[in-house]
């Protein structure tokens, strides 16, 4: 590995942690490449247990015989590893290398709404959150509770987003995920879609029918106004999550982690 040291935030190479956007990364403007980059050994683990390729390491001193050993012993001779002092690198990055590594990484050709739903059982479709600590969590709960695929509608954040990637502690790497444009795209590939929003015509998120669906698209909305109207109307069903002391909402992060245990309990004892 080509170890280069950081005495200076204009060293070259150094873009992707520091010059860039995150809209930037994905835009292809670092050499015609689609960029995201990736934070702690055990998320960047994660990522390279599932085909994603780095780029470059940046790192502190200290790290290289530490904490990003195991991640450095993986990774390819030509792969250059940027480290300096915790000083310098904070001036770079903005904040303290708690987690001891970053990696700049190749994105992946994303599938298809047809594809990602293709033998999906249960696909979380999310439309137009916004919040990248709301899309990570999201995706952990996703791979955590037997959902085999997840689309967001383009007004969504990324979840390659830094931030993203973090909360989910690497989970955005581990479940199928592409864009639509349209909430209910599901519907077209032989999916059931259940809105999870309150209307006067909603079900409880136990309804019998609902969970006897073999193949369901859970359609979960933005973190302010919800589901647009469009989306609640064209949807097979209009489910909520039965709540106490008045309450009438939860944060959709918390929302979709109950919808999801909720169905992939019914599925399993099928």
């Amino acid at each position: 590995m080509k170890l280069v040291e950081v005495t200076d935030i204009s060293v070259e190479g150094l873009m992707p942690y520091a010059k860039l956007t995150e809209r930037e990364l994905r835009s292809g403007i670092c050499g015609g490449e689609q960029l995201f980059v990736a934070e702690s050994p055990k998320v960047i683990s994660v990522a390279l247990d599932a085909g994603y390729e780095p780029v470059s390491l940046l790192c502190e001193e200290r790290h290289i015989a530490g904490d990003a050993s195991g991640i450095i012993s993986r990774i390819g001779s030509d792969v250059p590893l940027y480290w300096g002092s915790r000083e310098v690198l904070c001036k770079l990055t903005g904040y303290t290398l708690t987690r001891g590594v970053l990696c700049a990484m190749r994105r992946k050709a994303l599938p298809s709404a047809e594809e990602v739903c293709r033998d999906a059982r249960r696909v979380a479709v999310i439309d137009g959150v916004c919040d990248t600590t709301n899309i990570g969590a999201i995706f952990r709960s996703a791979a955590a509770l037997g959902i085999d695929g997840v689309l967001l509608t383009r007004q969504s954040c990324d979840p390659l987003n830094r931030r993203s990637i973090r909360v989910s502690m690497g989970s955005v790497f581990l479940v199928p995920w592409g864009w639509t444009d349209d909430a209910l795209d599901a519907g077209r590939y032989g999916m059931k879609c259940v809105a999870l929003a309150l209307s006067d015509n909603s079900v409880s998120i136990d309804d019998a029918a609902l969970c006897a669906e073999p193949r369901l698209a859970l359609v979960l909305g933005t973190e302010g106004d919800g589901l647009s109207r469009r989306v609640i109307s064209g949807a097979d069903y209009v489910a909520r999550i039965p709540m106490s002391h008045g309450v009438d909402s939860l944060n959709v992060a918390a929302a979709s982690a109950v919808a999801f245990w909720q169905l992939r309990v019914q599925m399993l004892s099928k």
